[in-house]
């Protein structure tokens, strides 16, 4: 038996083409079953269409729109890890719930990265 996934083989476009696959399958998943990364999906399309609306530079907005996608990534970071340690086992034990507690804490400053980045670039 291989230590490594059976996946990892691919090469090529067929990899490439898997890979995307993959990718949205993910997003799928977190969309149906994570009201966390749906609420950052709304979030998402409020602020990004606004920052088009709001007169800053195309730094500014690049940034602005940057930050609130990162809200995203991490999220799905976050709910990835919760699915791992649930895997390992749903019973009740601290490293579990460090492993969780910090995973929301990453999506926490997340948000305050995007309410500090905007804040400052709407107050000049």
């Amino acid at each position: 038996m291989s230590l490594y996934s059976p996946y990892k083989g691919k090469k090529g476009v067929k990899r490439i083409i898997n890979a995307f696959y993959y990718s949205i399958t993910g997003l799928i998943i977190a969309y149906q079953h994570e009201a966390a990364f749906r609420q950052i999906i709304l979030m998402n399309l409020i602020l990004v269409p606004l920052s088009f609306f709001i007169n800053v530079t195309s730094i500014e907005r690049a940034l602005m729109i940057a930050v609130c996608l990162l809200a995203i990534v991490i999220e799905l970071f976050n709910s990835a890890l919760e699915a791992v340690v649930d895997r390992i086992s749903l019973e009740r034990h601290i490293l579990s719930k460090n492993a969780k507690d910090m995973g929301s804490a990453a999506q926490l400053i997340a948000i305050f990265i995007i309410l500090s980045t905007w804040l400052i670039i709407l107050s000049h």
